[in-house]
């Protein structure tokens, strides 16, 4: 939305990513929850650094290797019975 000024919308999306709710602080500024979703989507699309990224990917893979070890653990305890099946 062009009529925003670029604090003001800061200051919107600041508010609710620290936890307000979209439809309270889109009723403060008089601007749509829409527009807000949109503004928050393109937010998180423009920010992203290279450096951000390959640092998530590398979370998401130890996350992954983290799950993959636990589920093994997991059918590991179950054939041993020590865990109920199901």
């Amino acid at each position: 939305m062009a009529g925003i000024a670029k604090d003001v919308k800061d200051q919107i999306i600041a508010r609710v990513k620290a936890g307000e709710a979209v439809a309270q602080v889109s009723k403060d500024h008089g601007v749509s929850v829409k527009t807000i979703y949109h503004w928050l989507t393109t937010k998180a699309e423009g920010d992203v650094t290279i450096k951000d990224l390959l640092r998530l990917r590398r979370e998401n893979q130890t996350m992954k290797e983290i799950i993959g070890a636990l589920t093994i653990e997991l059918a590991s305890l179950k054939k041993k019975g020590e865990i109920r099946k199901g």
